[in-house]
């Protein structure tokens, strides 16, 4: 069943964590095709994904998530979909061992339960003040009615036609809310599906709530983009 699957690994300085990740996904879905977006990296982040055995497609700069994420599905648009399409599924670098969790993710939508499946966190790991989050719930509730447990989980797992509806994606931070915004206007349907997954999270340091000023900014543009 995983020849069948295209796995989107976005990274961004992840060479600490990102060789584990793809050994989890390796082990998860040992057919799958897996591409690494890297976003501009300088810390060797290409190399490791080239060690591991994935494809790699690098902008020379920072160009966002979605920008990156954008160039890596864009690669296989053009000829995935026919004649039958396989399941897609998108995944933060940093997630480590805990990828290996994500086939729950493609089975929901192989077995036609819905058409873009969002994994929810079991634990939560650092964070700030949810103030990011939250505007991101109200965000999509205000655009679809959608009530999502975790809007911005960048774990995710796409249709064949859902994935080319929604790409390209939402600039930067963006990528997930204008997804899901996308995904369901068009009549798509999503299941938010609890996995134990663990990624490197930001506390509340300088960093962290600066890290979460500019996640906010790109989503408040976003929802202005789809009002």
């Amino acid at each position: 069943m995983d020849a069948d699957t295209i796995v989107i690994v976005t990274a961004h300085d992840e060479a600490d964590r990102l060789g584990e990740t793809l050994a989890a996904l390796r082990a998860a879905f040992p057919a799958a095709r897996v591409i690494v977006a890297d976003d501009g990296s300088s810390d060797g982040t290409a190399a490791v994904a080239a060690r591991s055995g994935a494809e790699v497609v690098r902008s020379e700069r920072s160009i966002g998530k979605g920008g990156a994420a954008t160039l890596a599905a864009r690669r296989v648009l053009s000829r995935a979909l026919e004649p039958d399409p396989p399941v897609f599924v998108l995944v933060d670098g940093d997630l480590a061992d805990s990828a290996k969790q994500l086939p729950a993710l493609a089975q929901a939508v192989r077995d036609g339960r819905c058409d873009l499946a969002v994994a929810v966190f079991a634990r939560r790991l650092g964070g700030g003040f949810g103030v990011a989050v939250g505007f991101a719930h109200k965000a999509i509730r205000r655009l679809t009615g959608l009530d999502m447990q975790a809007p911005i989980s960048g774990q995710r797992a796409l249709s064949g036609p859902a994935f080319a509806t929604v790409v390209p994606f939402a600039p930067r931070f963006g990528m997930e809310i204008g997804m899901t915004v996308d995904a369901a206007r068009a009549g798509f349907r999503i299941e938010e599906i609890p996995l134990d997954l663990a990624h490197r999270a930001t506390g509340r340091t300088l960093r962290g709530f600066l890290h979460r000023a500019r996640q906010l900014a790109d989503f408040l543009a976003v929802y202005v983009s789809r009002r």
